[in-house]
């Protein structure tokens, strides 16, 4: 398997479900957990004897793959809308493993038919599923979270394409001017009859302008007292206008109708769905920025109050590494090299039966030897450390005591 999802339900459990705010993704979340756990029921402890029946083993990986699908739009959905953004990282580790699981299994069906294209219609009919559930959507933070690399490369292409435009201009204006042998110039004339020009195309556009604002006044009625016909005829204007919007309106609204009917045009719900979801989106990028700000100001913090000693720590264990490997061997060690890790496998959190397990079988290195009798030391250091910081209280306190008595005396 592409990853082993057992692990993930330490994290995925009901004390994680239950703190999920909204209710749609409280049920993705818990139908996801549930079809994982019967997944993984179904897989046998032992593995399993390679199958001679192709139909059979093709059927059982079908299967699978139809179920890891359904498992993958539900956490696909998941993580399009939690705002949580610690949340939104468990998520999205366990959204992968599951693409990786979708990608082994589509690779194992095309290696044992040979083709891309399969007949999984018998596993549609059992499952109760429709072939548009075996169509794989790209998931929405593909595009979504690179939206700020995407924009940063078009903008950086039509910068490179205005340079390479501009360049290209101006070096064959200068090639025309170089091969003619002249430098660009205007005569008086020339310049008096563009600026002629300019000027009466001014003149015109302002006398057009007149004209219009004179018709327009010379449209105006004179103000008179109104007669009878007139108020009559007026109402009857405005009766005309008014019933024709009321029927535009009302045949806008059959022809919306019928155009959400047959599905031309979205529905209210639709609408009201994507503008919550735009809303949603927005938070994540509010969450997230404040989640990282919120990193850095404690990994700062963290620095700066126990850095100091977190160092001295680290340096103290390095010491005493050196100092019990001379004591054992009579020569110091050699440093652990990048490619080994380092100072961090002077560290590393080694089980001390699987060492010993290695060092019987002779598969042991140096490192582990000295990490062996440096737990011990560390440990034995460790002790004597907390014994004398116990000693040091009770001593505190019997002066603290003596102190006390010889006032009340």
């Amino acid at each position: 398997m592409y990853i082993d999802f057992s692990f993930l339900f330490l994290y995925l459990g009901s004390n994680y479900v239950r703190s999920i705010s909204q209710s749609i993704d409280h049920q993705f979340i818990n139908q996801s957990i549930q079809f994982l756990f019967k997944i993984l029921e179904e897989l046998p402890e032992e593995p399993i004897l390679p199958q001679k029946d192709r139909a059979a083993f093709f059927q059982t990986v079908a299967m699978l793959y139809v179920r890891y699908l359904q498992v993958f739009r539900q956490l696909e959905k998941v993580y399009d809308q939690v705002v949580h953004p610690q949340k939104r990282r468990l998520v999205l580790h366990t959204l992968e493993g599951v693409m990786g699981r979708i990608l082994e299994l589509k690779n194992e069906m095309v290696d044992k038919e040979l083709c891309e294209y399969h007949y999984m219609d018998d596993v549609l009919h059992d499952l109760k599923l429709t072939p548009a559930d075996l169509e794989i959507a790209i998931p929405h933070y593909f595009l979504s979270e690179r939206s700020k690399d995407n924009r940063e490369r078009t903008t950086m292409l039509r910068n490179i394409l205005q340079t390479m435009e501009s360049t290209g201009m101006q070096k064959v204006s200068e090639t025309s001017y170089i091969r003619d042998g002249r430098v660009p110039s205007m005569s008086q004339d020339e310049a008096i009859r563009i600026i002629q020009v300019a000027e009466r195309a001014r003149q015109g556009r302002l006398r057009a302008a007149l004209n219009e604002a004179s018709r327009r006044l010379s449209k105006i009625p004179m103000a008179e007292e109104p007669k009878p016909s007139d108020m009559d005829r007026a109402a009857v204007r405005i009766q005309k206008f008014w019933r024709g919007y009321v029927e535009r309106k009302k045949a806008k609204a059959v022809r919306i109708e019928d155009m959400t009917f047959l599905g031309m045009a979205p529905c209210e719900a639709i609408i009201t769905a994507d503008a919550n979801e735009t809303a949603i989106r927005n938070k994540q990028r509010e969450h997230e920025d404040d989640y990282q700000k919120a990193v850095t100001e404690i990994a700062n913090h963290l620095l700066e109050v126990e850095g100091q000693d977190i160092a001295n720590n680290m340096k103290e264990q390095i010491r005493q590494w050196f100092l019990e490997c001379r004591n054992l061997t009579g020569v110091f060690p050699d440093f652990p090299d990048d490619d080994e890790g380092g100072s961090a496998i002077l560290f590393a959190e080694k089980d001390y039966e699987e060492v010993r397990h290695n060092f019987s079988q002779k598969k042991i290195c140096t490192h582990d030897v000295n990490w062996l009798f440096f737990r011990s030391y560390w440990q034995k250091w460790r002790h004597w450390k907390m014994m004398a910081k116990i000693k040091k209280e009770r001593k505190r306190r019997k002066k603290t005591q003596k102190s006390l008595r010889g006032r009340m005396g």
